[in-house]
């Protein structure tokens, strides 16, 4: 009989399906995205080295500074924009967008569109 899968284990299965195809390099790194319950942090990737080129989350300040109390969704809006001024710091315009087996709707497509508006192509 098969066993059934916890949510959290099938959404790292879709996870480890998509990055078998996606993957950074130094021209266009990943951005990835892991949304919790409360909390959405995104990083830019490098995955040929493996370095961390610039990240963000809803925890900090300054992304908070920017919703002034507005929902989740706001807030992840704001973490896009600024992951996008701290990559366009590090010279990167482009990425390859990793949803991280999150469906890509609410959070996390606000947040790729917040990424878009600070300036970064995917």
């Amino acid at each position: 009989m098969p066993r059934t899968q916890s949510p959290r284990e099938a959404r790292l299965a879709r996870h480890r399906r998509v990055r078998r195809v996606v993957k950074g390099s130094q021209e266009r790194p990943r951005l990835s995205v892991f949304r919790s319950l409360k909390h959405i942090y995104a990083q830019v990737i490098d995955d040929s080295h493996g370095h961390t080129l610039a990240a963000a989350g809803s925890g900090e300040p300054e992304a908070r500074a920017q919703t002034e109390g507005g929902n989740k969704t706001a807030l992840a809006a704001a973490v896009g924009r600024l992951l996008a001024n701290r990559a366009k710091e590090r010279g990167i315009t482009r990425v390859v967008f990793d949803r991280g087996g999150f469906r890509y709707h609410g959070r996390v497509k606000a947040l790729a569109e917040g990424a878009r508006q600070g300036g970064l192509e995917f």
